[in-house]
């Protein structure tokens, strides 16, 4: 049995939360202690221990708990000398003093008045709205009363993968895993959390749940032919540059140098409000093509505020273009040439694609689109143009038979030849 503690002050309170704990909650000095055994069950009988715990109340101060754990069926742990030694092992640290307490506050606790209050504040406004909706939506509606440290790894697994079955987008998961990471780093980081017990979090094979595309050559002339302007040159841009669409938007006359046909990303823009670009390698210099660089001059000679300071593309009053509405006009355009319908954003894999097409080096695409690694620009920005495609296997085909067969005879006579390749 437990040993007998010498008890200062029982509180009722978050004992009971969590389910691992027996009811009772203790302030007490700390003792050598060997825990206690039992068996409980009919049906499916099962080894309980239990074993008192420091822990850090949600007011700060130090607490004790009766911790309660099945360590598993009587019928894979058949003797009390091996559910003893499972036991021991649970309590070593504790007799050993290297057991560290941890925090009993709730998840929705330490979110609505740490994180939220301490965190938050300091993340860009795309970013706290992105967080906002997560918690909101995902997060607090399912573990708004659970305690930071009855989470673990498995249960963190389990809750994404059910995301994933439930129809979300790979990306979906991957964010809802990346902010409970930052919640539990932050918790970790300020003494509530030995771990982060989201961190490492296996995310299944990667799927598109609407594949990225892409538009050719002539896609890109018949979407331009069916813009007016400014939209027209807005996806000029767009498609020679790769800039995103917070960046177009926070483009200023003063960030782009037309005797060098260059601009700078320097600001980026979302729902009307100015920030820093998405990461340290959006900050970047873009060049031009000389055809672009005379469209943008065009478009400054019809504009009433060419000041270093305005926006290159705004509403009458100087305010920034909405997204929603640039989203609209390229759709309407895209039905009225024949076009499937695209965002914003497929501009952007178009100058990747096209780059990739005339043989850019992959360095030099990666620093153009402003991304922290070559792979992003390869593997999810970069796609296999159909006529690319026919091409390649075309000259594939002038490499291994160069010489084309006239007749049935020479035919058959090629065929008796070994395969020179030149």
């Amino acid at each position: 049995m437990l040993d007998v503690l010498a008890v200062a002050t029982t509180m009722p309170g978050d004992a009971e939360r969590g389910g691992r704990v027996s009811g009772k909650d203790f302030m007490a000095r700390r003792r050598y202690q060997v825990g206690c055994l039992f068996i409980r069950g009919k049906k499916r009988k099962v080894w309980v221990a239990r074993w008192r715990e420091d822990v850090i109340r949600p007011d700060g101060m130090l607490g004790r708990v009766l911790r309660s754990e099945v360590l598993g069926p009587v019928s894979e742990i058949r003797s009390q000398r091996e559910a003893r030694q499972l036991l021991q092992s649970r309590i070593a640290p504790i007799n050993q003093g290297r057991h560290k307490p941890q925090s009993t506050m709730t998840f929705g606790a330490f979110v609505e008045e740490q994180f939220q209050t301490g965190v938050m504040p300091t993340l860009k406004f795309s970013t706290r709205r992105s967080y906002d909706s997560l918690f909101k939506k995902h997060l607090l509606p399912r573990f708004r009363e659970q305690r930071l440290c009855d989470f673990n790894k498995a249960e963190i697994q389990r809750f994404i993968l059910e995301k994933l079955q439930k129809g979300y987008a790979w990306e979906m998961g991957k964010r809802i895993q990346g902010l409970l990471s930052k919640v539990f780093a932050t918790a970790t980081e300020w003494g509530y959390l030995l771990e982060n017990p989201a961190r490492a979090i296996k995310m299944p094979e990667r799927t598109l749940k609407r594949p990225h595309m892409a538009l050719s050559v002539e896609e890109v002339r018949k979407l331009l032919s069916a813009l007016n302007e400014p939209e027209k040159t807005f996806a000029m841009l767009a498609v020679f540059t790769g800039l995103r669409l917070g960046e177009l938007l926070a483009l200023r006359w003063g960030r782009i140098d037309f005797d060098n046909s260059s601009l700078r990303v320097e600001e980026s823009c979302f729902l009307g409000r100015f920030g820093s670009p998405k990461t340290r390698s959006s900050r970047r210099t873009v060049a031009l093509a000389p055809f672009v660089t005379k469209a943008l001059l065009v478009h400054r000679s019809r504009r009433v505020e060419t000041n270093p300071e305005s926006l290159v593309f705004s509403n009458r009053d100087g305010s920034p273009l909405k997204a929603d509405h640039l989203r609209d006009l390229l759709k309407q355009a895209c039905r009225r040439v024949g076009l499937r319908e695209i965002d914003c954003h497929t501009l952007r894999h178009t100058h990747s694609t096209l780059l990739h097409a005339t043989g850019t080096p992959l360095k030099v695409a990666q620093a153009q689109l402003g991304h922290s690694s070559a792979a992003m620009t390869l593997e999810v920005y970069t796609h296999a143009l159909p006529d690319a495609q026919q091409e390649a296997v075309a000259k594939l085909e002038e490499i291994l038979f160069p010489i084309v067969p006239t007749s049935q005879s020479e035919e058959a006579s090629k065929m008796k030849e070994p395969l020179r390749i030149q």
